[in-house]
């Protein structure tokens, strides 16, 4: 790579885009990408992004919350022993399962909200393919050099300082791989726990195979394919051209502006040149290997990092900023004609995305609130169905599960209703009354007695009703008592 300087005062690249719209075809050998190191305001933004993001992930399966006696003290824990789910002071059960489609579909309208309002600002900031390849990016550039000495690099021949160099490179980059798949797995159980037992050799097969799989993953998808993932894996890319409409923020370069390009203030004819002065610092800054000029791209992850390159050498110039920066479509065209611009952040769909996303989420919100902690279950017996009794009456059986949610043992009684005259009886036990350990189910063999006279063919709704008198809380459920047709 050349570098120039014909304007006063500007690093000029001898760069040529490697994913250039106009050079695309259906497979091409790829060519590596050497992103130059930005400055300015939105590469601080993806900075403070990148270490908040990377924190959380690393650091939330360390955090204690206290649930009382017996119950896991890790603020966020996947229990798949116990099936549960915690979540600092929510305790989820795989009967609701439902709580975890809500966030899903939450997070799903979430992301077409923030597209339409402001592009591919997830992909550009915060999608982990992003935060782990820029990680990646750090280090490689604290170990070869910025872009020239990287290419440099790539040039030479093998000798000691390169293989010195690249091994010290991928060293690093697997221990951060590493720490990505144990990190993980520390999701699943008791983390300073499992730490222990992993560097004993004693943690299950399981961990240490979902750790190598992970590290492998992270190593390659951050490492080595990097942007490729987000080209050819990814299919958000081909989705967000169904999100995006005119008055979306994406990163536009203005081309009313920039146009015509050149390196002097005028042409070889003598007619003024746009402020761009074609120093493809746009271009050696992208991740991704484009050029924001040729316009909007598949391609392009809003990661704004040519706003701060351009901003950088229009300051130099002594020329407003931005001639590379977030704007809309439309603005774009009111700007090329000296009209007024405005921005209309709530149109049908973002208002759309964002109504459906709130009620969502206080439906979620209500729903948590408003949960039981105690639960019936009911499953009538298939074989025999009912059972004809020696006086004339009948008996039908059923399994009965009581779930306690709560940390502390209870005592419920179990009664019918709706069936005038029936006698209920638990087997192995005199009375009604059963305990429940805390946090746990227990199932219970129940036969329900209908008189002679009090049968009603071929069959009766009735419900089970299952009461703490302690905590006055109950719960319900609704059955049939069966008998001849």
């Amino acid at each position: 790579m050349n570098v120039q300087a014909t304007t006063p005062g500007v690093a000029e690249f001898d760069v040529r885009p490697v994913n250039k719209k106009a050079n695309r075809s259906f497979y091409a050998k790829r060519v590596k990408i050497h992103p130059k190191r930005a400055q300015g305001a939105f590469r601080r933004l993806k900075w403070i992004v990148m270490a908040v993001t990377l924190t959380i992930y690393y650091v939330t399966p360390w955090l204690r919350w206290s649930r009382g006696l017996g119950a896991p003290d890790q603020a966020v824990l996947i229990d798949f022993e116990h099936r549960r789910f915690y979540f600092f002071f929510i305790e989820l059960w795989p009967q609701e399962v439902y709580y975890f489609t809500g966030l899903l579909v939450m997070a799903g309208i979430g992301l077409f909200f923030m597209t339409s309002l402001a592009g591919r600002v997830w992909c550009g900031y915060a999608c982990p393919q992003t935060v782990w390849t820029d990680l990646f990016l750090v280090v490689e550039r604290a170990v070869e050099g910025d872009r020239n000495a990287r290419i440099r690099l790539d040039k030479a021949p093998f000798g000691i300082a390169k293989l010195r160099k690249r091994a010290t490179k991928h060293a690093l980059w697997l221990l951060i791989a590493l720490a990505t798949g144990g990190g993980w797995v520390f999701y699943f159980a008791d983390a300073p726990t499992l730490a222990r037992d992993l560097l004993q050799l004693q943690a299950p097969m399981a961990a240490y195979v979902t750790i190598g799989i992970l590290t492998f993953t992270t190593y390659v998808f951050g490492g080595l394919m990097r942007e490729q993932v987000c080209i050819y894996m990814c299919p958000w890319p081909r989705i967000q051209g169904a999100m995006l409409d005119e008055e979306s923020l994406v990163v536009t370069y203005h081309e009313w502006r920039g146009e015509p390009r050149g390196k002097h203030q005028k042409s070889s004819t003598g007619a003024r040149l746009g402020d761009c002065v074609d120093c493809n610092a746009c271009v050696v800054v992208c991740p991704m290997g484009i050029d924001i000029r040729d316009g909007q791209q598949l391609e392009c992850i809003t990661c704004a990092l040519c706003i701060d390159a351009c901003n950088g050498v229009m300051k130099k110039l002594g020329r407003p900023a931005n001639l590379i920066g977030y704007d809309t479509l439309a603005n774009d065209r009111r700007r090329a004609v000296g009209q007024p611009t405005h921005y209309r952040l709530w149109r049908p769909r973002t208002i759309l995305y964002a109504t459906l996303w709130s009620v969502l989420g206080l439906f979620m919100v209500y729903a948590l609130a408003t949960r039981a902690d105690l639960e019936i279950s009911v499953l009538h017996d298939r074989s025999p169905m009912f059972v004809a009794l020696m006086d004339g009456g009948l008996r039908n059986g059923y399994t009965v599960r009581a779930l306690n949610k709560r940390h502390d043992e209870r005592r419920l009684h179990l009664a019918i209703a709706g069936l005038p005259g029936a006698e209920l009886t638990i087997v192995g036990q005199q009375g009604a009354d059963i305990v429940v350990p805390p946090d746990d189910v227990r199932s219970i063999k129940a036969y329900v007695r209908l008189p002679t006279g009090a049968v009603r063919p071929p069959s009766t709704d009735f419900r089970f009703v299952l009461t703490d008198a302690v905590g006055r809380s109950s719960a319900q459920y609704d059955t049939v008592f069966r008998g001849p047709e």
